[in-house]
């Protein structure tokens, strides 16, 4: 099977060897150019023509968002973004989502070396998924070869048979690659009155806080990074933030986020298994659930959970998915009730909530 060609596009010298040496290193995949800018990473795509594209986004001679507008404009192909951990960074990467690019990463830190191995597996991670998103025409399924281990949401909380009984609605989503844009169509599509929803999102700590800022300044309803013991409120959001677990858990009468620092679960943390595993637990019924866009299969075991403790769950369509691998996964699972194009979603959840009879929502 032919290996996904790479062009990296970085104006650090460090930067490009050490994503050639991390790239190279996977028996699926080679480098085969790297520009130092936008220009002559141009002429490299005509000669090369490559598979995926790693973009910088600061970078001389022109802007990294120019260069992905053009791109996508002219020649669209799968491009991963390479952003440095700030907040401006995270901004102008969410701007780069919009645009067209695939996926984000966070440049790794070059005075260590703790913690290269699990960053060589997410990049791999990124451009496999990059490769087969729906921007291409065609791709090919290509082996993992991931090394770390993948726990269960064993690892962070166990199952209940029992869940505790309770009124109150809540929609609890999940989603990875693809799922930035995926979530922003799906949140601002939903009325302000909605119940209150938990997100677990695959996304580095630096970048979950201006997500949901981002979120809150474009939806009716309320977004934030969840903090710990945060009230679960209807017509609020609570993203999972990129440093932990979510969990819905309750205190009385009332749901409230937990935040947990126990391992990667499916190698993530946040982990999708792990939030839905928690509204299983303690929700039951009363939880819709949702998966969308993403690669691998976080998530499908806890939707089964949930499902199997009453919940009511939708997935996401393989047309509308960037990567149709988590949904596939849940409804290959059993764990999925209905499955709809993104477009669809949220006005489907509200009228199956209003179906339910416990009020009326404004869609």
């Amino acid at each position: 099977m032919a290996k996904i060609k790479v062009l990296i596009v970085d104006d650090s010298a460090l930067i490009r060897n050490l994503l050639k040496e991390i790239i190279n290193r996977q028996p699926d995949m080679e480098v085969v150019g790297a520009a130092p800018d936008p220009l002559a990473a141009r002429e490299l795509i005509k000669q090369l023509n490559p598979d995926v594209l790693t973009l910088d986004v600061e970078m001389p001679k022109m802007d990294g968002l120019d260069f992905l507008e053009k791109l996508m404009r002219l020649r669209p192909m799968p491009v991963v973004m390479i952003s440095s951990l700030t907040e401006r960074g995270s901004d102008v990467t969410f701007r780069a989502l919009e645009l067209g690019a695939v996926d984000f990463l966070a440049k790794p830190k070059m005075d260590i070396t703790h913690g290269l191995q699990e960053y060589s597996e997410d990049i791999a991670d990124k451009i496999r998924a990059a490769a087969r998103a729906k921007i291409r025409k065609t791709a090919p399924i290509l082996p993992s070869t991931m090394i770390a281990p993948r726990l269960s949401a064993d690892a962070v909380l166990p199952s209940l048979s029992n869940p505790i009984a309770s009124t109150e609605k809540v929609i609890i989503l999940g989603a990875s690659t693809g799922g930035t844009e995926a979530i922003k169509e799906f949140l601002t599509k939903l009325p302000a009155d909605c119940p209150g929803i938990l997100i677990a999102q695959h996304m580095p700590e630096a970048f979950t806080l201006s997500f949901a800022n981002r979120l809150d300044s474009l939806c009716k309803i309320s977004v934030k990074e969840a903090q710990q013991g945060d009230r679960v409120l209807p017509g609020h959001a609570y993203i999972a933030p990129g440093h932990s677990h979510l969990l819905l858990k309750r205190s009385g009468a009332n749901y409230i986020c937990e935040l947990n620092q126990g391992p990667p679960v499916n190698r993530h943390r946040p982990s999708v298994d792990v939030l839905f595993r928690s509204a299983a637990n303690c929700a039951g019924k009363n939880v819709i659930g949702v998966i969308l866009t993403g690669m691998g299969k976080d998530g499908a075991a806890g939707m089964l959970e949930m499902k199997q403790a009453g919940a009511y769950n939708f997935a996401q369509d393989e047309a509308s998915c960037v990567v149709f691998g988590m949904p596939r996964e849940a409804i290959a699972l059993g764990g999925v009730d209905e499955v709809l194009p993104l477009q669809e979603m949220a006005p489907k959840v509200m009228k199956h909530l209003a179906s339910l009879g416990t009020r009326a929502f404004r869609v």
